[in-house]
């Protein structure tokens, strides 16, 4: 009988690093699927950087192993991975020019030279920067060099592109240009990409798969929506977005929903992520952005919501939207992201907030 074949492209396998008696990466297993867009989302130290740099070549597992297209690459030497990295530094040589930089990778895997000049001209027109072979790297913007190091890591016709931070360095601005710009990249070129960045919107906005690390652990893995929207833990509801956190009791079911106790007493109806029993401690998680205000005085309790009573203690205009934080009786502040309103809650204002009970997952403590 054929031996299925693998659907992975790249294979971590019980891949473990330590530096001394600190261990960056603890037996971890991890499958990327050919062309997707997959992002390593963490804290610093969270071992995100030392996994990406583990399957560049520039650190040795110290058990486990590593494999592209099936082929264990943990002795294969760093120019013979075939792998495209972009830097959060650009890394560009300062003293060649634009074309030098961009044909650097090419020059060392015996292409021809007319077909360089061919490559290159062709990878700077596909980051929009044609004609630039000739100027210096100083000559150009910050989002242009981040470009150039793009076309750079696409010239070879990588089978894997790396990213580390690579738009740490920008400004707001062009930063977002950039995330666009790499997004469409990736689709337009289908290169199986890993992306790693401390960024939530970076990952949530560019990715087929986050992959979301805490202490050299997975922590979840999954399609944005789903890491978002049901996060498997308190760590992984806090680092993605901003969360409440209410402690409760498990009272008992009512229909496709628990019903919980707080702990000023009063009772709230919720989604379970498990099993749950009867008494047991739980956290209920609720996501700024899914909470509703309005005033005290308009609110219908009739309404099968979720609601809580509460003084606006703090705002923060953002624009489009207001952050506002709610101080409850018992002193507890909820945090409320909500698009502005022509005239926004002030400070003192008597509000109820008000949440659906799809919006409140229940986690095990």
């Amino acid at each position: 009988m054929a031996q299925e074949k693998d659907p992975a492209f790249v294979k971590f396998q019980g891949i473990e690093k330590r530096f001394g008696k600190v261990v960056a990466v603890k037996k971890m297993d991890l499958d990327i699927p050919e062309g997707s867009f997959v992002t390593l989302l963490g804290p610093s130290g969270c071992g995100k950087t030392t996994l990406l740099r583990m399957l560049a070549g520039l650190e040795n597992p110290t058990s486990g192993d590593i494999f592209i297209k099936g082929k264990r690459i943990n002795d294969t030497p760093i120019h013979k991975r075939n792998l495209g990295m972009i830097f959060q530094n650009y890394a560009l040589f300062p003293h060649k020019t634009i074309f030098d930089n961009v044909a650097f990778g090419l020059k060392y895997r015996d292409v021809p030279k007319a077909n360089i000049r061919e490559k290159v001209e062709k990878a700077l027109e596909t980051v929009r920067l044609p004609g630039v072979g000739n100027r210096m790297p100083s000559q150009l913007s910050g989002g242009q060099q981040q470009r150039i190091a793009l076309a750079r890591a696409i010239v070879i016709e990588p089978d894997v592109l790396l990213m580390d931070e690579p738009l740490s360095a920008l400004d707001e601005n062009l930063r977002e240009d950039m995330r666009r710009e790499i997004d469409n990249l990736q689709q337009e070129l289908g290169v199986t990409t890993i992306f790693v960045t401390h960024d939530q919107r970076e990952a949530l906005s560019m990715s087929d798969k986050v992959v979301v690390m805490k202490d050299g652990f997975i922590q979840q893995e999954g399609v944005p929506e789903e890491v978002y929207n049901n996060s498997a833990n308190h760590f992984v509801a806090d680092f993605l977005g901003h969360s409440n956190f209410l402690n409760a009791v498990v009272e008992d079911r009512e229909n496709d929903f628990l019903r919980v106790r707080l702990e000023d007493g009063s009772s709230a109806l919720v989604t379970p992520s498990g099993d749950f029993a009867s008494g047991e401690k739980a956290e209920i998680v609720i996501r700024a952005q899914k909470m509703k205000l309005e005033y005290s005085r308009n609110h219908n309790s009739e309404e099968k919501m979720n609601f809580f009573s509460g003084t606006v203690v703090d705002r923060s205009y953002m624009g489009g939207e207001v952050s506002y934080f709610v101080q409850l009786p018992g002193k507890q502040v909820l945090h409320v992201i909500n698009f502005v309103k022509r005239s926004p809650y002030r400070r003192g204002d008597e509000v109820v907030i008000t949440v659906d009970p799809y919006h409140c997952r229940l986690l095990k403590m």
